[in-house]
């Protein structure tokens, strides 16, 4: 009845439902109807329309909705007053998150549009001309340049173009598909990286706890998460540090493993730089990025990402090797140098800084669950995405986890890119299973989808890490 007065204090409302007789040293509060009251409350609520309350005696008028006043001693009055906060303010369950495991698909669910709305978009967008020259492109990329991989191309929520070229292993043969799966290689930083951000919305950890609040044991001293995660650790690269490890030729090591040579190591490898000091992009920051979500989370790595990211958002072909089902793994593709196969990386099996399997589906899926805010809230999300290393201003600039507008990759033979732009709402999602440069080539795609105008945007030529 009165759906567009519900607040408190309309002078609408005071004028025509509280009686023009009361003191001018009352206040009024009012309060309204709502379905959700139970049990001995509900009358109460029902029929309370306002309290006054007498500045003089100390006392209170209950004014019922037959305008019948009784008085009350004020301990009533604060009773009351619990009662309605109650009703007026969400409780807990109520109150649950849409970054909540179970509540992100659904949240997910709310973003896609309606046919009516696709179609709508598509003619403002002029999806089918877009389309056609995306198609065009990409099929002389993988006739001139050697391109194999799958591509998707997204604006204002509309899908414009998602196709596959090429093998997933050349010297079988056997064409890709649509749920073929790709190393992201680097991109798997960004779900690293996210998933630390998890945790803080979470307030299970903080940007400023170092490192030796969770790995006690770890040599270098004086690193904090937020260095960690915008690669401003000085920490040396583990990849060119233990090339004596791989000379032995033993077992394939893991995080763990990575973490002991660091704490065991004598000498102790050369910091690169002083916390804080500069940026370095560093695959070691991301590798103890995700031993510390194993610390705090009290899950394994994978099964975090499974947990908290995957399944809720409905990435059913993405996934991490070392633990994945044969259901999973027979979508995975392998990496190439020309038509040569490249075969299994010695740290293959450490993660956090790669190591992550997707499709071109599944990181639409991704880039939607960012850019709705379903995954975090719109505080963490800014945090991600404000540049932290000022060196050299540029797209390059990295914020937490992320570039300024995307993050590419290389790693045995696979070349990724994620190109995000937020703000014109466009997802370039591009997983090569042959290294190439042609990945990385977003300019002539951002060509396309801007109308042809020139882009302003900068080489990326560094593989995208």
């Amino acid at each position: 009845m009165f759906a567009n007065e519900m607040f408190w204090g309309s002078e609408n409302f005071l004028s025509r439902h509280v009686p023009k007789n009361r003191s001018s040293h009352s206040v009024s509060v009012h309060i309204f109807h709502f379905p959700s009251v139970i049990g001995t409350k509900h009358w109460i609520v029902k029929n309370l329309l306002s309290i006054d309350v007498g500045h003089k005696t100390g006392l209170a008028s209950f004014v019922l909705s037959n305008s019948i006043p009784v008085k009350y001693h004020p301990r009533y009055i604060l009773l009351f007053l619990l009662i309605a906060m109650q009703m007026l303010v969400p409780t807990g369950c109520a109150d649950k998150s849409k970054h909540d495991p179970v509540h992100l698909a659904d949240c997910i669910k709310l973003q896609q549009l309606t046919p009516e709305q696709e179609a709508k978009i598509r003619k403002e967008i002029h999806a089918r001309e877009k389309a056609l020259a995306l198609d065009s492109l990409f099929k002389k990329k993988a006739k001139n340049q050697g391109f194999s991989g799958a591509v998707l191309v997204a604006q204002r929520g509309v899908i414009l173009y998602h196709n596959v070229f090429g093998y997933a292993d050349f010297a079988k043969k056997d064409s890709l598909c649509l749920n073929s799966a790709f190393q992201l290689a680097s991109i798997s930083k960004t779900f690293t990286g996210t998933a630390v951000l998890l945790l803080a919305q979470d307030k299970k950890l903080k940007l400023t706890d170092s490192i030796q609040k969770f790995i006690p044991s770890f040599p270098y001293h004086g690193i904090t998460v937020e260095n960690l995660l915008s690669h401003r650790s000085g920490l040396p690269n583990y990849l060119y540090c233990f090339e004596d490890k791989r000379r032995l030729n033993g077992p394939a090591p893991t995080n763990d493993s990575v973490l002991k040579w660091f704490s065991e190591a004598n000498p102790l490898p050369a910091a690169y730089n002083k916390p804080g000091n500069s940026f370095s992009y560093n695959n070691s920051n991301f590798i103890v990025l995700a031993s510390i979500i194993e610390k705090v989370s009290k899950m394994s790595y994978p099964q975090f990402m499974k947990t908290r990211i995957f399944d809720p958002l409905g990435m059913k072909h993405t996934f991490i090797d070392t633990i994945a089902p044969d259901s999973l793994l027979c979508y995975r593709t392998t990496g190439h140098q020309g038509n040569r196969k490249r075969e299994r990386e010695f740290f293959d099996g450490v993660y956090g800084d790669k190591g992550i399997f997707s499709t071109a589906a599944d990181m639409q899926r991704w880039y939607l669950a960012l850019h709705s805010g379903c995954l975090l809230n719109k505080h963490w999300l800014n945090e991600a995405f404000t540049p932290r290393s000022f060196e050299h201003k540029s797209r390059h600039n990295y914020g937490l986890g992320f570039r300024y507008v995307y993050h590419g990759g290389w790693w045995a033979g696979f070349s990724t890119m994620l190109w995000m732009d937020m703000d014109a709402d466009i997802a370039i999602i591009v997983l090569g299973n042959r290294k190439s440069s042609t990945v990385y080539d977003i300019k002539s795609v951002l060509s396309i989808l801007e109308g042809n105008k020139d882009s302003e945007l900068e080489s990326i030529s560094d593989g995208g890490d």
